[in-house]
């Protein structure tokens, strides 16, 4: 009875001493969290409201102006859909080339250790040396490309230099270096889908198309979900690659929302129109987050 009355009386103290505990382990990560996550958020909210050129010491509020000047603006919504190209385009050719090769690399061929290697490279490489590499493959005179042509009587486009071309480069670029992260979330998933449901589905006389929609597409959905979440949210922020491929031109044919945000907050240092577009760039990758969330989800199957 008495250790019975002791437990019941050294049960808040136990429990303070677990919270204690969790505080311990976890303030820490929430406190960098706070500083280096959602106080630039909410600064940045706060800043696209005042008017500021990062040397004056006030910064007097113009509440929607910079909004309505950004709005305003015909430059903005080119820049706008140029992003949505850029990213449609981007992620599309990703995660199709990717699937392919997934399941080229999946059978069993020589080398293909090798193969998976070569592929994932160009994932760790910096975005800046890969755009230098490709800007002398690009060249119209000397570059790889135009030799290739060269072999069959045809001339190399001015890749960088046109705005009808460059932004095919970039796309050509990005996707270059990014397919083999695709290739090998494929291949996980790949590995990961039972071995039976192929064999039940020959048994039942599919074929490799049949096979192919009614176990590997359903078997990789968790896979494809994933990859086209990251893959969406890693296109919006993209910089290094278009910022030494062509700076944002030739006029403003591959400018999208991060590089546009970056000339006016750090070339034109307008800090008020340039927490407007990060502030348009949060909402739209929210946006199309919770979209993919809610709609294909519903898609994926995790049996």
């Amino acid at each position: 009875m008495a250790s019975l009355q002791q437990r019941i009386r050294s049960t808040p103290a136990r429990r303070w001493g677990e919270w204690l505990l969790f505080v311990a382990l976890i303030g820490p990560n929430l406190l960098l969290f706070g500083i280096f996550t959602y106080w630039p958020l909410i600064y940045n909210g706060y800043l696209s409201f005042v008017r500021w050129n990062f040397l004056r010491p006030v910064k007097p509020f113009v509440w929607f102006d910079n909004y309505l000047n950004v709005f305003s603006s015909r430059l903005f919504w080119e820049i706008v859909l140029n992003t949505l190209v850029f990213t449609v385009w981007s992620v599309g050719l990703t995660l199709v080339l990717g699937l392919a090769l997934a399941l080229l690399i999946n059978q069993p061929l020589r080398y293909r250790n090798a193969a998976r290697a070569t592929l994932f490279s160009p994932v760790v490489m910096s975005g800046a040396v890969v755009a230098v590499v490709w800007s002398y493959i690009f060249d119209p005179r000397y570059g790889l490309i135009d030799q290739l042509l060269g072999l069959v009587g045809l001339n190399s486009p001015d890749w960088l230099g046109t705005t009808e071309w460059a932004m095919p480069a970039v796309i050509m670029v990005y996707v270059w270096k990014n397919l083999g992260y695709a290739v090998v979330i494929y291949l996980a998933g790949l590995q990961g889908i039972p071995r039976e449901l192929y064999d039940a589905a020959l048994v039942d006389g599919a074929g490799p198309w049949a096979r192919f929609r009614h176990v590997t597409l359903p078997g990789l959905s968790p896979v494809a979900f994933f990859l086209s979440v990251t893959s969406v949210l890693a296109t919006f922020q993209a910089f290094d690659i278009i910022k030494v491929l062509t700076d944002g031109g030739p006029v403003t044919a591959t400018t999208t929302l991060i590089f546009y945000l970056y000339e006016l907050g750090f070339v034109t240092y307008d800090a008020g129109k340039a927490g407007v577009v990060a502030v348009v760039l949060f909402l739209i990758m929210l946006v199309l987050t919770l979209i993919q969330v809610r709609y294909l989800e519903r898609r994926v199957s995790y049996g």
